[in-house]
């Protein structure tokens, strides 16, 4: 009789696999390749694993793959125009999946992860980038809020004196009479006395 088959299934392999690598490639033990990075006169070596730089990048696979072997027991491969910075932090990346770098140099990560073919790379700096670009977004909205209600508190007491000024010319126009006729003042304009009316109504009689 047939057992069924298990899964055995390690969460902390990947990474201790990675810690222990990257361990190997501190000490220098059973590095068996150097790489020479020159940029504007600064030239550094790194030595690491071929096994390694040709999992994580495309560009070391295929010069691995194509090599004629004749380099000796460890392979030497030359990039220009690649900082000897950058090529450290992609280093530390590819052995450790995460490196701490400026955000001024977060572009120059994509660069070389776009020249070394490392697609782990890319996708980690164009999220980053993105990240970076909602935050902006997102200061530039909440000052563009903050000073649209300094304005709106600004324009407020203006409202207020015009709201007053209209109260109170409604007060005045409720303390004059309807009728100008009926005033005083106008009869007297007229030419008319208040008296007159008496008197003309004593002499029809």
């Amino acid at each position: 009789m047939e057992s069924n088959a298990v899964l055995l299934e390690s969460k902390s392999s990947p990474i201790n696999l990675l810690n222990e690598m990257h361990q190997l490639r501190l000490l220098g033990h059973l590095c068996d390749v150097t790489v020479s990075v020159e940029y504007q006169g600064v030239r550094a070596e790194f030595v690491a694993h071929k096994a390694v730089l040709a999992a994580t990048s495309k560009f070391f696979k295929e010069v691995f793959l194509n090599e004629k072997g004749m380099d000796g027991p460890r392979t030497n491969v030359f990039l220009n125009e690649v900082q000897v910075a950058d090529f450290a932090s992609f280093l530390e990346f590819v052995y450790t999946a995460k490196v701490e770098v400026e955000e001024d140099r977060v572009q120059r990560m994509l660069e070389i992860a776009e020249k070394l073919k490392c697609l782990d790379l890319s996708e980690t700096c164009f999220q980053l980038k993105k990240q970076m670009l909602e935050s902006v977004l997102l200061e530039l909205q909440n000052f563009s809020e903050s000073q649209n209600s300094e304005e709106e508190s600004a324009t407020q007491p203006s409202i207020l004196l015009e709201s007053k000024a209209a109260a109170v010319a409604e007060a005045d126009q409720a303390d004059c009479p309807l009728d100008p006729l009926d005033s005083p003042v106008d009869r007297l304009s007229n030419g008319m006395s208040p008296e007159m009316p008496a008197t003309k109504s004593k002499e029809k009689m």
